[in-house]
């Protein structure tokens, strides 16, 4: 039933997710929970309007656990925020790691942390993710990249 439900609505779920969250694999994790949750209870009951309020309740709590992840962190800046390590003449905080969220993908977030944070080098993270060390490095490239980028607009921002 839950399967044939998923089928059937879940495009249209994604699509009004979308428009409230703007992020897609937000999207699918909440999409994917909300029909995970109904496997789990057993309802059979369910239909198309209660999806749409079910799903609308889950955006409107993940939009606010965001905001309030965001007023922590502004509130406990200096111990949050401090220095984890210096990736090359770049000091990686938690605060840059929420910047470079919107801009890179999990996998490169991810070899990111593990590099930044965690301290491992390229051999580590290549066992550890099972890919191999070019892709990490390949991964590392790319958050450079990003950080340039972030570097480069707040250039023009002080600027104008």
């Amino acid at each position: 039933m839950v399967v044939e439900l998923y089928q059937r609505y879940a495009p249209a779920l994604r699509r009004k997710c979308e428009r409230l969250l703007r992020h897609r694999s937000d999207t699918e994790d909440i999409v994917h929970g909300l029909f995970v949750d109904l496997l789990g209870s057993g309802r059979t009951d369910v239909d198309l309007p209660y999806l749409y309020r079910a799903v609308t309740n889950r955006c409107l709590n993940h939009l606010r656990d965001g905001r309030n992840r965001q007023r922590i962190l502004a509130e406990h800046d200096d111990a949050l925020g401090g220095i984890v390590r210096s990736g090359d003449a770049r000091v990686i905080s938690l605060d840059l790691l929420m910047k470079l969220r919107k801009k890179l993908d999990d996998s490169c977030l991810e070899v990111l942390v593990y590099r930044f944070f965690d301290d491992m080098q390229l051999d580590e993270i290549a066992e550890l993710t099972q890919t191999s060390r070019r892709t990490v490095s390949k991964r590392l490239a790319k958050v450079k990249s990003a950080l340039a980028k972030l570097d480069e607009n707040a250039t023009k921002e002080r600027r104008s």
